[in-house]
């Protein structure tokens, strides 16, 4: 199946210095990315917390940046920050290209993300390649199915890249590469021991909203700091399929079989789907 994303931006990173500079930006290992992958990439600030998570291709030479375009007046700015004495040219090419998720789809032009997902780039971006309105949610919950997180505005600089699960077989982090913002505290984490919290998916038959917080009556450690900080968890992404809702939402890993509400005691309850 073809969803045509254009829900996300397109930024292209060029110039003779261009891998160089990813490489001390960016939590994986640019190195290692071939032409038939999409990489997964956390960009972080100095505390550890992710602004944006990019899919990395290359492309005729350049890398391309695919993220939830939101984030791309803050991402475009924040990097040209970096750029100083560098030759790097960035630029925003999302009206360039036409980005065309594929489901269960084989393309030999395709960049593979995550288990059957993969993105495939075409320079019109008039590509009558959109099925209707809805396809774009079939795509959102694949994602969900595959727990393929995102982070948008809303959630940006809010969570560390062992929430996400980026640590797991270094899907997202590469632990032995060179310094990035940030390298110091995801690093530590990782040394320390296993996460605290991790994500995962769940679903409701009722609304549910990216930044709503997940909350356990269960739970000792947020009954102990008291009520301004019950959270054990947030909503990153969600979508509306089939009249239920579906999300990919960080929780204390020790509260992952316990009831879990949305937002207060008295909140919807939501079902986690155990993969």
């Amino acid at each position: 199946m073809q969803v045509t994303l254009n829900d996300r931006a397109l930024l292209k990173i060029s110039g003779s210095d261009s891998e160089l500079f990813l490489q001390n930006q960016l939590s994986n290992d640019i190195s290692k990315l071939d032409n038939s992958s999409a990489q997964l990439n956390a960009y972080c600030q100095h505390q550890g917390k992710i602004i944006a998570l990019f899919w990395v291709m290359r492309y005729e030479g350049s890398l391309l940046l695919s993220f939830p375009i939101d984030l791309v007046e803050k991402i475009h700015s924040r990097l040209q920050m970096f750029v100083i004495m560098s030759d790097v040219v960035i630029q925003d090419v999302s009206n360039e290209f036409c980005q065309i998720g594929l489901i269960n789809e084989t393309n030999e032009n395709a960049f593979n993300i995550k288990d059957q997902l993969s993105v495939l780039l075409k320079k019109d971006n008039n590509v009558a390649a959109v099925i209707d309105a809805e396809s774009i949610d079939i795509w959102h919950k694949a994602c969900i199915d595959s727990l393929l997180p995102e982070i948008y505005l809303l959630t940006s600089e809010k969570l560390v890249p062992q929430m996400l699960n980026l640590d797991i077989n270094e899907f997202g982090v590469n632990f032995s590469k060179g310094c990035y913002p940030g390298q110091e505290v995801v690093a530590r984490l990782h040394y320390l021991g296993s996460a605290k919290r991790r994500l995962f998916a769940f679903q409701s038959s009722l609304e549910i909203n990216i930044g709503d917080l997940l909350y356990c009556p269960s739970s000792k450690s947020a009954q102990a700091r008291g009520a301004r900080y019950k959270s054990s968890g947030i909503v990153i992404f969600r979508i509306k399929y089939n009249s239920n809702f579906y999300c990919l939402a960080t929780l204390d890993v020790e509260l992952k079989d316990a009831k879990i509400t949305l937002n207060n005691e008295q909140g919807l309850t939501l079902t986690r789907i155990k993969k």
